[in-house]
């Protein structure tokens, strides 16, 4: 298991301590590291997915007005 060394306002650490009394704070500490890597990752997942559309919107063609019209009256009743 590592050890890791953060510094944090003093505020933050007392209000922790506060809230997290008579829990085992190592555990607490690495989950919600856990939350905040999984947090991370899905940050960029959506800027890789928001990326992807962006260069595919880029290779699309424009559609006009009329052409819009068109495809959202196609199989209408």
């Amino acid at each position: 298991m590592a050890t890791v060394n953060f510094s944090v306002p003093d505020e933050v650490k007392k209000a922790f301590n506060r809230v997290f009394a008579g829990e085992n704070k190592s555990g607490v500490l690495a989950h919600l590291m856990r939350l905040a890597i999984e947090e991370r990752r899905r940050q960029q997942r959506r800027a890789a997915a928001v990326d992807a559309l962006l260069k595919l919107r880029k290779r699309q063609r424009p559609v006009t007005e009329r052409e819009l019209s068109k495809a959202r009256a196609a199989g209408r009743p």
